[in-house]
């Protein structure tokens, strides 16, 4: 019995994403920020200050709204433990690309130049511990690509 309550509870929720607003109809204010480098397997550094998505009410809304990320900016989804990550780009405006991450700071998987205001699933391929969207070209502009290493607090990595 418990576990059929547990079932029906966890289907009812959408993607993963627990205690959110139902419809979301604007933009979040700006985020806390944190430096994030990706380093590229040529040893190239990319210096980003992203907003951290942290709780499920940020996670859940996202970069709705905004019609566009900075070329230096981005949101990190911290996931807090590896797990599938399935994004949908509804009420988002600009196209991004969309980096899934590993534990240990691993780029595992990369959508790049995601269509704005779709409903398709992407997804991470597999277990991570973040998601990060950059604005749409950003990835193949810095050849940026899976197994390339992000270094974040979160990763335990950070430079």
């Amino acid at each position: 019995m418990r576990r059929r309550r547990l079932v029906a509870l966890l289907a009812a929720v959408p993607l993963g994403v627990r205690a959110q607003p139902a419809n979301p109809t604007h933009a979040q204010p700006e985020l806390a920020k944190e430096k994030l480098v990706i380093v590229t397997r040529d040893g190239a550094r990319h210096d980003f200050n992203v907003e951290m998505a942290i709780a499920p009410d940020q996670q859940t809304v996202g970069l709705m709204f905004r019609p566009s990320v900075p070329a230096d900016g981005g949101m990190l989804f911290d996931w807090g433990m590896p797990r599938s990550s399935q994004m949908w780009m509804r009420n988002t405006l600009a196209s991004l690309d969309m980096v899934f991450i590993n534990a240990d700071g691993t780029i595992r998987s990369i959508a790049e130049r995601t269509v704005p205001e779709s409903l398709a699933m992407i997804d991470s391929r597999g277990p991570v511990r973040a998601t990060l969207e950059l604005a749409a070209g950003t990835t193949a502009r810095l050849n940026v690509r899976v197994g390339d290493k992000v270094q974040q607090r979160i990763f335990g990595n950070a430079p």
